[in-house]
């Protein structure tokens, strides 16, 4: 017996593989669905500067994207921001950009801003902000070399330049923050929502 209890299919609007495995390692049963959306037209439409609200902002607009397609589901959208100080950093476009941002974030601190939203039958029903804070140590220019090589393509598929799941481990000296949110998805108080609404059977 699944644990989810809804009455049309939990719906996903993300192919992020640490999104997916989140929300399966919980035991949800769920179907993932590409949110096709301008994210950095619908930023800088807005006009928001707060990294936590840019956050926000995505995750409703990519729930809502999908809901208007699956009338009935529940549906999760998600998006994380990175922000050093005051600046706003976005997925490197390649390797020079990422030795950029990886010189620029080493031995300094950064905020991950993990933001989660719930959609049904096109209306926002839930949701919330999570932060992690992260302490990346000084690094050589053949330390972050060396990791870049090792790292590959995989740089480019996150904020910041690292997968803190795989070889990004080795970047930091200080975590502040749970897993989920590091990785992209408050799971925590999402599944406390979906408990609210009878929604799990645990």
């Amino acid at each position: 017996m699944g644990l989810w209890l809804g009455k049309h299919p939990l719906i996903l609007a993300s192919q992020s593989s640490a999104r997916k495995m989140l929300l399966a390692n919980a035991g949800l049963e769920f179907k993932a669905v590409t949110a096709d959306i301008d994210e950095r037209g619908i930023q800088l439409a807005s006009a928001l500067s707060n990294p936590r609200e840019i956050a926000l902002l995505l995750a409703r607009e990519k729930a809502k994207a999908i809901s208007a397609s699956y009338p009935g589901s529940y549906v999760i959208g998600a998006d994380q921001t990175l922000a050093l100080g005051n600046r706003l950093f976005n997925k490197p476009a390649g390797r020079p950009q990422a030795l950029a941002q990886l010189r620029d974030l080493a031995g300094n601190g950064h905020e991950l801003n993990s933001a989660v939203a719930v959609a049904h039958d096109g209306q926002i029903v839930f949701e919330d902000v999570s932060v992690a804070r992260m302490t990346m140590r000084e690094m050589t220019e053949d330390e972050l070399s060396i990791y870049l090589d090792a790292a590959g393509d995989a740089v480019t598929t996150s904020v910041g330049a690292y997968q803190l799941e795989s070889l990004g481990i080795h970047l930091f000296e200080r975590i502040e923050g749970d897993h989920f949110t590091i990785l992209g998805l408050p799971l925590l108080p999402l599944l406390a929502f979906l408990r609210r609404e009878r929604l799990v059977a645990v």
